[in-house]
């Protein structure tokens, strides 16, 4: 301060949340993005397969595995599955959802292998004002992952209650 009697304006600090989409700011047939990718380790899938314990052979024993048409473990396909929806939770759904209502025509074309690259997105398939919950919405997305060839490894139908914004 140089002593000239400077006066200093305090001016409230301007935050920002991170946070999804509200229901009125989904657009119908908008496709999301989701980036960064995530590469999964091997480590992810046997930490995914015991904890949920799957013992499936073919995602835990390798010597096993190298005798199916795979010739090697593959990766639990509820991790994928899971992977897909979780790629989309900071561009769609963080601090947004009130709850996932359900899944259908959850698909798997491709087998994912570890050091495969997950990349995910979304389109909005429909939204309807919830007429039993008011300032809520129910959203259909359709997810869809591929890896990091553009293969399809996987897809499914999500259908959720959203929060509308406090100013809608």
């Amino acid at each position: 301060m140089t002593g000239t009697g400077e006066a200093h304006e305090h001016h409230e600090e301007r935050r920002v949340e991170q946070r999804g989409l509200y229901f009125d700011e989904l657009e119908e047939g908008v496709v999301y993005a989701h980036r960064p990718g995530r590469t999964v380790t091997e480590a992810d899938n046997v930490l995914f397969t015991t904890l949920t314990m799957n013992t499936q052979a073919l995602h835990l024993d390798a010597a096993w595995a190298e005798g199916t048409e795979f010739g090697e473990r593959l990766v639990n396909s509820m991790f994928t599955l899971s992977t897909l929806v979780g790629l989309s939770v900071a561009q769609l759904t963080q601090g947004t959802i009130v709850a996932n209502l359900g899944f259908r025509d959850v698909r798997f074309p491709a087998p994912v292998r570890v050091g495969d690259t997950l990349y995910a997105e979304t389109r909005v398939l429909s939204r309807r004002a919830s007429s039993s919950r008011p300032g809520q919405g129910i959203v259909e997305f359709a997810h869809t992952a591929r890896n990091q060839r553009g293969e399809i490894v996987a897809e499914a139908t999500r259908s959720t209650l959203m929060r509308m914004s406090p100013t809608a």
